[in-house]
């Protein structure tokens, strides 16, 4: 079955300073005993916005801006280096997701947790050093400026500002042609399976 394409993603931006942040530091592993993945968007980064004391700490997903992507949900997260490393916990993407950010643009990301990411239909666009660091800095500056993450034409645009970007090419294809979730695939695919499988003498039992 055809998904909604996603050939373009605009939200409010929120940059999360840092390299090589881990699952464990976005989702962190007590709170992966869920059933489901309900309820996982208010814990991420739990234990960088929350201290001991249950006191929150300084951290961009304690802001304003945080706080109006988590109510409009559509936000674009940009990050460093190596975003995402560590367990392949499908439950971090899903709890940013599910928090409200519909796209990440950084430096690089983790490939399992780019995977999981783009299987949501959440792209994850990468810029160069040198133009991440301008992202960055032009984010910080404006806390309520938008970007545009243009996946069909690889461009991230904020403001009068923009930065070519780059995706693999199998996951932009599968993106904007609506084909991001193999399950999805799946299941369109059934009746083909089941034609097949009943041509198979041990699968009907001849």
């Amino acid at each position: 079955m055809s998904l909604a394409k996603v050939t373009q993603v605009k939200g409010l931006a929120l940059a999360v300073p840092g390299d090589d942040i881990d699952t464990d530091r976005i989702i962190p592993a007590r709170f992966l005993r869920c059933v489901t993945f309900d309820g996982l968007g208010e814990h991420a980064f739990r234990d960088e916005r929350t201290g001991p004391d249950g006191l929150e700490r300084p951290h961009p997903m304690n802001s304003a801006q945080a706080a109006r992507i988590a109510a409009a949900k559509q936000g674009v997260m940009v990050v460093g280096f190596n975003f995402g490393c560590g367990s392949s916990r499908e439950h971090a993407p899903q709890s940013l997701w599910r928090f409200g950010f519909t796209a990440f643009v950084g430096g690089s990301f983790a490939e399992i947790f780019f995977g999981n990411s783009t299987t949501l239909g959440v792209p994850c666009l990468t810029l160069s050093k040198d133009d991440l660091a301008e992202c960055d800095a032009f984010v910080r500056a404006n806390p309520e400026v938008e970007l545009t993450v243009d996946v069909q034409n690889l461009v991230v645009t904020a403001g009068a500002k923009s930065w070519k970007a780059s995706i693999a090419a199998s996951a932009r294809d599968g993106l904007v042609n609506g084909k991001w979730d193999p399950i999805a695939d799946l299941l369109e695919g059934a009746p083909a399976v089941d034609q097949t499988a009943g041509t198979l003498a041990y699968v009907v039992g001849k």
